[in-house]
């Protein structure tokens, strides 16, 4: 007899219509017919030769051609006599120990940082993510990175507008003076100033598109992240505010900048006390599986949530349920389409106050 396992590091996400095979050491996910998820569950009940039994010569055909996608595409192996329990399924637990994992801040004044730096310390605070909407000299790039030169901050990734004295030059400099940047995006770029090679210490993406708060929240497969960490975040969180703290351009602290909710102002109110109000994390766990028609998605555990804009129908108290507003993704007929034109979203983007915004996306 001879039988089936399946790899730990393959996942199985089933939707209405299909099944998403992800791949979580090679950072892949495929999709495949739901029959192809049933013949994975029944593997791992029945032996290859006993699950053949159960059908006709004709269904058998197909069988075979599912079991060599399965070994093909090397989402698992063959083992004789017995299953392989080597091989155990993965656990899906999600462990991160720091306090908070991300803090937003669209940032006007680099000064802000000196005053929240023993915030990010206390929080124990791993990723810093600086939004801003005027142009930034070199000095302020090093008073970024300097800011959280002895503190548990792991990197720092900066969206500022592009200027023209934004040059090969000006990039080597902060390449040579700046410790944790990874990732540094010069947007409302018309022209790439010079060719990127990939040459730096962090990534560096130039791009057209004139950032906005309201432009946060898009679903698209370009955005899809087949990461484990990603992954399993998903599974047990909500993917976009678990962990997550923001302070808006008016010094508000939330979740999210764009969400509505304000816990205080950073000039009277520090993140810790902000992040003890009882509303603060009530998001923290809601997974895609809770939210209307993501929970019947074959994309929900590879994409990113959004509950700052959401088409506003689905409620439990006051806790917002509703699908995002921006996916144009329908799991019911497996179609694209622009989320903007979409009639029934209108009342939303009225809501939303998002008419210019979609009338330059649309």
């Amino acid at each position: 007899m001879r039988y089936f396992n399946l790899f730990s590091n393959i996942t199985v996400t089933k939707g209405i219509n299909r099944v998403l095979l992800s791949d979580l050491q090679r950072n892949t996910s495929e999709l495949y017919p739901l029959e192809l998820c049933e013949l994975v569950e029944s593997l791992k009940k029945k032996s290859i030769e006993d699950l053949f039994n159960d059908y006709d010569s004709d269904s058998k055909v197909i069988l075979q051609e599912y079991l060599d996608v399965l070994l093909d595409k090397e989402y698992g192996f063959v083992t004789l006599n017995d299953w392989d329990f080597n091989f155990p399924p993965m656990s899906t637990a999600y462990n991160d120990y720091s306090t908070i994992s991300n803090l937003f801040i669209e940032l006007n004044d680099v000064s802000l940082l000196d005053n929240i730096k023993q915030s990010v310390e206390n929080l124990s605070v791993k990723y810093l993510v600086v939004f801003c909407d005027r142009t930034l000299e070199m000095e302020d790039f090093i008073q970024i990175d300097n800011c959280f030169d002895k503190s548990s901050l792991v990197g720092i990734e900066i969206y500022a507008p592009f200027s023209k004295k934004v040059n090969k030059v000006f990039v080597n400099e902060i390449n040579e003076k700046t410790f944790r940047i990874y990732n540094l995006v010069f947007y409302d770029c018309k022209s790439q100033p010079f060719k990127n090679k990939n040459n730096y210490r962090f990534s560096l993406d130039f791009t057209e598109d004139k950032l906005v708060r309201a432009s946060c929240g898009k679903v698209s497969l370009d955005y899809f992240n087949t990461n484990i960490s990603k992954v399993l975040e998903s599974i047990n969180h909500n993917s976009c505010l678990n962990k997550r703290i923001s302070i808006d351009k008016d010094g508000n602290i939330k979740n999210c900048p764009s969400m509505q909710q304000s816990f205080g102002i950073i000039k009277d109110t520090t993140l810790e006390e902000a992040l003890n109000h009882p509303d603060f994390k009530k998001y923290w766990n809601v997974t895609k599986d809770m939210i209307e028609v993501c929970k019947d998605c074959e994309f929900r555990h590879i994409c990113t949530d959004c509950r700052a804009y959401t088409e506003r129908t689905t409620f439990d108290g006051d806790i917002d349920l509703s699908k995002p507003l921006k996916c144009g993704y329908n799991p019911y007929t497996n179609e694209w389409e622009e989320w903007s034109t979409n009639p029934l979203k209108e009342k939303a983007i009225e809501y939303y106050g998002l008419h210019d915004l979609v009338k330059k996306d649309a």
